[in-house]
């Protein structure tokens, strides 16, 4: 394990700019910058061993100074979308940044955590990122302290550990909001990857994506991820809530949840052979499928176009402060919101070739290696022929797919 820092660039006010590098042994590296604590690249390897950046975003400091699609971003005090800009708490009222239509995405566009600079303390295997707020600073009551953690581990996993408190009554909902592309940022779109949901439930809205404050099953809607399937099987459905949102911008409800950590969502790319784990112990995951991306150039100059990445933001409910039949964001003086998100990558082949394997595996185990072989189609003896020797030679062990 090894976290390296380098100089990413410097502010408009001429301010030293850091990226962090952290590495592990598997080949995977998680990049990192106190500028909006945004995570800015995550390269991890496919099925083949080579390996490629799986975030959107950029490669300057000056195009993070203008990330109005919220790439890598760390959002609050509160993510997603409030009605009206305004809450009440405790018999007052609090007005935000109205900068979506009528009301307020992701706290303020200019302002927000993702474009402050963070102090930053590397460990071993993180960077652990603070700031501070002052009393009513963009609506929000209250003096707060809030750092975020990303940590590496050598299962490939790289955790976000959030903490907050305040000396006032006050609202967080914090979360990362990194698009994905497991075949690589910039190979294209997003819709023949995988996905698959922990929630048999979801929050409808109205037009401007602001929920109703129903929780509606998902169960014969093409919102329904508890069975994996294509993103785009169902994407262009005439399906009202879709075309609301030109795709899925949607929150999904974890199921049985109970403040530990879950398992929100697995993505598979079929080309790559990566795969995506999520867990979180957060009530709910939005689901956003780059609808509104508009091809402005990204990392290599490659093009950040409509759907070529998706993302997986771990949150209280959008509208929180104004659903009071929704979990709740709200946090006492002192009370600390303490939260962890981890995705964690691996690889998976073809699903006949993994069959091939175990089937390899198996049989050596009990010493009927050419009863299984037999058992196999003319394709499935050569795949079982070479397996059988690359095992053999690397000493390497096979588990099922799982």
């Amino acid at each position: 394990m090894a976290v390296t820092k380098s100089v990413f660039g410097k502010s408009p006010e001429g301010r030293e700019i850091s990226l962090y590098t952290l590495s592990n042994s598997k080949g995977m590296q998680a990049k990192v910058t106190d500028l909006g604590a945004n995570l800015v690249g995550i390269l991890v390897p496919d099925v083949q061993g080579v390996t490629a950046d799986v975030t959107l975003g950029f490669d300057s400091v000056d195009r993070y100074y203008k990330n109005y699609s919220f790439f890598g971003a760390v959002i609050g005090p509160c993510a997603n979308r409030t009605a009206g800009a305004a809450y009440t708490l405790d018999g007052v009222d609090y007005r935000m940044d109205q900068n979506d239509g009528p009301n307020n995405l992701h706290t303020h566009i200019e302002l927000g955590f993702h474009k402050r600079i963070w102090d930053a303390v590397p460990g071993d295997n993180s960077v652990t990122f603070s700031l501070e707020d002052e009393d009513g600073y963009l609506g929000f009551p209250g003096h707060k302290k809030v750092s975020v953690t990303y940590s590496l581990d050598e299962e490939n996993a790289l955790r976000l550990h959030y903490h907050a408190s305040s000396d006032k009554r006050t609202i967080f909902n914090l979360t990362n909001h990194s698009y994905f592309n497991l075949d690589g940022q910039g190979t294209g779109r997003i819709e023949d990857h995988e996905l698959w949901l922990g929630a048999s439930h979801f929050t409808p809205v109205v037009p401007g994506s602001i929920p109703t404050g129903e929780i509606c099953a998902v169960a014969g809607t093409p919102m329904d991820f508890t069975q994996p399937k294509k993103i785009g099987r169902d994407i262009e459905a005439d399906f009202e809530q879709l075309k609301l949102t030109g795709g899925y911008d949607h929150n999904f409800c974890i199921e049985h949840w109970d403040g530990s950590l879950r398992e929100a969502a697995e993505v598979y790319e079929p080309q790559s052979g990566r795969v995506m784990r999520v867990t979180t112990d957060l009530p709910g995951v939005q689901l956003y499928t780059g609808n509104f991306l508009a091809g402005h150039p990204g990392k290599g100059g490659k093009p950040v176009a409509c759907r070529t990445g998706f993302c997986l933001e771990t949150q209280y409910y959008p509208d929180t402060p104004n659903q009071p039949d929704f979990p709740s964001c709200v946090f006492r003086a002192g009370e600390a919101f303490e939260s962890t998100t981890e995705f964690q990558f691996s690889v998976r082949g073809p699903q006949r070739l993994m069959f091939h394997m175990q089937c390899i595996v198996l049989g050596k185990s009990a010493g009927l290696m050419r009863p299984w072989r037999f058992s196999l189609s003319k394709k499935g003896r050569v795949w079982a022929a070479f397996f059988d020797s690359f095992i053999m030679s690397r000493r390497i062990d096979v588990l099922p797919d799982s």
